[in-house]
């Protein structure tokens, strides 16, 4: 299983009370594995573990909870169904669905994450439970993200989200796009040759927003790397493919790179670009894991930097940790573009608020103007 795991972005304060959480899962080993691991880390407390959707439910309509963790197939009422009511109950509750590693359960996951859910986890089999060192950091740093946003977003004034802005669910902060003191560089004068984007938590309705906007005339050929295991990166192309009207899949390593193309990264590969004589394409790598990810946005923007030069027009999108951050360096340092989602549509504002507080945005924008602003820099007519 790839290793999607991305640090917290921000240490919580002194004192503050413990994230609120609740399992729902209908296998009591899971809910055992799930709460011992979660009680472990002192910043966390379990206010509910029960065994399918109705009593979570009922559940959260007793218990003031920051995270609910999801199981997607269940009896009595599977996590699907719940969700809309959960999130009925308690509007600004982040879910994270919680499946296993199969095509079916990850097209559910993924039309989950369309209705509302914050984010997925991919269990691990009953034989790699007590060894599945990564899926608990994973855990924990998604429930610790998640939950502080989640607090963040409670401790401003907040108006859901309209149908312009968002076409996905997370809350949009009535505070600025962004602090008044992070400073901010022209973009590039040459118009881009590629489009890059990273994102991780909330990323696949970020990329299907930003996609879904951009008009055929842009035909650069877009490269991205979403942190995401084997099996949802396949399924997640195909939604790509349909919301874009793009042809969308993960890249093949020695393919190449051709005009109004999306390459997404593969689970477990890091995806890079290299050229071969007049060609450009597409080289997967194991290589060891960087920032908790493989894949990782980092090898994947040095790589383009390398071979397209000022050519690089990059987005940073919703995601946990900083990815993004050094490899947007290196498009600088080549002279391309980085533009990042702002604070308040980001899902978690990691790794965009990291690229931002770097200094090497030209722009950081709502998710619903991302696609305007990169007809605008690719030249690709109106939006």
């Amino acid at each position: 299983m790839a290793n999607v795991v991305a640090e917290t972005q921000t240490a919580r304060g002194a004192g503050q009370s413990p994230i609120r959480v609740m399992v729902v899962d209908d296998s009591a080993v899971i809910r055992g594995l799930l709460t011992r691991t979660l009680e472990a880390d002192p910043d966390i407390t379990i206010v509910a573990s029960v065994g399918n959707g109705q009593m979570a439910i009922s559940a959260i309509a007793r218990q003031d909870t920051d995270v609910v963790i999801l199981d997607i197939e269940m009896p009595v009422m599977d996590g699907l169904t719940a969700l809309p009511k959960i999130l009925a109950a308690a509007p600004d509750v982040k879910v994270i669905v919680a499946s296993t590693l199969t095509q079916k359960n990850a097209q559910i996951s993924l039309k989950a994450m369309s209705a509302g859910a914050a984010d997925y986890l991919a269990k691990p089999s009953s034989s790699e439970l007590n060894a599945a060192t990564a899926f608990k950091r994973e855990l924990i740093d998604k429930v610790k993200a998640l939950g502080d946003a989640r607090r963040r977003r409670r401790a401003t004034t907040a108006k859901p989200a309209t149908a312009e802005e968002l076409p996905f669910r997370p809350v949009v902060s009535s505070r600025p796009t962004a602090p008044t003191t992070i400073a901010l560089r022209a973009a590039s004068a040459v118009r881009p040759s590629v489009i890059a984007i990273g994102s991780s938590t909330g990323g696949p309705q970020a990329l299907l927003a930003v996609l879904g906007g951009l008009p055929a005339s842009v035909q650069q050929p877009i490269i991205i790397t979403q942190h995401m295991p084997p099996t949802f990166t396949t399924i997640l192309a195909q939604h790509l493919s349909r919301a874009s009207g793009r042809q969308a899949a993960e890249g093949v390593d020695g393919e190449a790179i051709v005009p109004g193309r999306i390459y997404l990264a593969p689970g477990d590969f890091h995806m890079k670009v290299e050229a071969r004589g007049a060609a450009r394409v597409i080289r997967l790598a194991k290589d060891p894991p960087e920032n908790f990810c493989r894949p990782a946005v980092d090898p994947m923007l040095r790589s383009l930097s390398e071979v397209y030069g000022s050519g690089v027009l990059c987005v940073i999108l919703t995601g946990m940790g900083a990815d993004g951050t050094k490899g947007g360096e290196a498009v600088i340092a080549a002279g391309g573009t980085v533009i990042a989602q702002d604070e308040a549509t980001s899902v978690v504002w990691g790794m965009p608020g990291a690229a931002a507080a770097a200094g090497i945005c030209s722009a950081i924008l709502p998710i619903s103007h991302i696609a305007p602003h990169i007809v605008r820099l690719a030249g690709g007519g109106r939006a």
